[in-house]
């Protein structure tokens, strides 16, 4: 079958172990399934593993993805949830310490195919199409739990989206804007400002800007560059939710004085459940939201897709079609 993998790692040109070619398919076995798969998604989490980070040297070659939609052995139409865990874990699987997500120690979703545990899919809504269903399993799961089960904000609330542009934030600005949040941004590009406007932010300011008002929680994935602001913007009693740290985790300061002066809450997000894939997918289907989606391009194409997201030219989803 056709597959994205990494072959092999590197720090400074993660390209060079991609691959776009043929790999086994997959055969089914007690207690897990295959998925033929009609679209999947590209995350950072990919071009991180082709970087040498979280993926270890000796499970290559790894097909690659965690994204993806399709349909099982039964003709059902289905959502690939990218959260696995461990053997007897019961409960929220985020909380599992050996969890692990496709395309860490099972092949992933940029495939023709992929094999999960039967417990891992949920349905797609009818109506929706492909690469919609494509983009949900990951950064719009992990934006729907950081919102709705973490926050702690009432829709009418304010909550501010640090850095817009990638699939976390554009998913945090388009959910909280149906929900009923006034939603804010920073950005440092006046471009991807106003495209933040254009699907729901009700205001974007500079990085590292003065708000006009506190807010009452801050949606944090760039971590040390926008620490201090984040702490800066809440208003006393409000939430930073942070779910990555993609310009580093130490900040020049913690902050903690202002952290335990205001009362503020810091909670760690990652991912998001089964449960909270299917409630995302309804919320999706009836609130019709269209997921931003920078470019749809063949699986065979995949290699283009990828230079885009290293080369920091995406805003939104990238995704794939499959078959």
């Amino acid at each position: 079958m056709l597959a994205a993998y990494a072959a092999g790692q590197s720090a400074s040109d993660p390209l060079s172990g991609l691959v776009v070619g043929d790999r086994p398919e997959p055969e089914a076995r007690p207690g897990w399934i295959v998925v033929d798969l009609r679209a999947a998604a590209l995350n950072h989490h990919d071009v991180w593993s082709l970087r040498g980070v979280g993926l270890a040297p000796d499970r290559l070659p790894m097909v690659l993805g965690c994204d993806g939609a399709g349909v099982d052995a039964e003709g059902n139409e289905v959502i690939v949830h990218a959260v696995v865990p461990s053997e007897g874990w019961r409960g929220d699987e985020t909380l599992d310490p050996r969890r692990t997500l496709l395309s860490e120690l099972h092949d992933g979703t940029l495939a023709e195919k992929v094999l999960v545990p039967e417990g891992n899919v949920v349905p797609k809504p009818a109506s929706m199409p492909w690469e919609t269903a494509a983009c949900l399993s990951t950064a719009w799961l992990t934006a729907y739990r950081m919102l709705f089960t973490n926050s702690g904000v009432q829709p009418g609330g304010t909550v501010l989206v640090q850095g817009a542009g990638g699939g976390v934030a554009t998913a945090l600005i388009q959910l909280g804007s149906a929900a009923g949040y006034r939603m804010w941004a920073t950005s440092r590009d006046e471009a991807r400002g106003q495209r933040a406007l254009e699907i729901g932010a009700d205001r974007v300011f500079g990085s590292g800007e003065r708000l006009p008002d506190r807010v009452d929680a801050v949606m944090e994935t760039v971590g040390a560059a926008t620490w201090s602001h984040s702490v800066n913007s809440l208003r006393p009693g409000g939430t930073i939710v942070i779910s990555g740290a993609t310009s580093g985790d130490a900040p020049a300061k913690a902050e903690l004085t202002k952290i335990f002066f205001k009362q503020l809450r810091v909670v760690g997000s990652t991912m998001g459940t089964r449960e909270e894939l299917g409630q995302l997918a309804r919320l999706v289907e009836q609130a019709r939201i269209e997921p931003v989606v920078d470019s749809v391009l063949p699986l065979a194409r995949a290699r283009d897709g990828f230079a885009r997201m290293v080369d920091g030219d995406v805003f939104g989803k990238v995704v794939f079609t499959v078959g």
